[in-house]
């Protein structure tokens, strides 16, 4: 179980496992990088990182094991 990035890619956009060496998948728009690394997130409830084209973090979401989960609203 390791968090999904969705980073620039040379034809496109690519969804790599933190710490894997080859991409798991690329795709020709952010979106569908996102999507797809969304999907492996929640299956193994994990965190997505999202990157810019420049390769810095533009967003970041927890699909399960949040060390700091959100608390309820009451």
């Amino acid at each position: 179980m390791s968090n999904q990035h969705v980073v620039p890619h040379s034809r496109g956009w690519a969804v790599k496992g933190a710490g894997n060496s080859r991409e798991t998948s690329v795709h020709s728009t952010q979106k569908d990088a996102i999507d797809a690394g969304r999907n492996i997130a929640i299956n193994q409830k994990s965190e997505l990182v999202i990157h810019r084209s420049n390769g810095k973090i533009r967003d970041k979401n927890s699909y399960g094991n949040d060390p700091f989960p959100p608390r309820d609203k009451k």
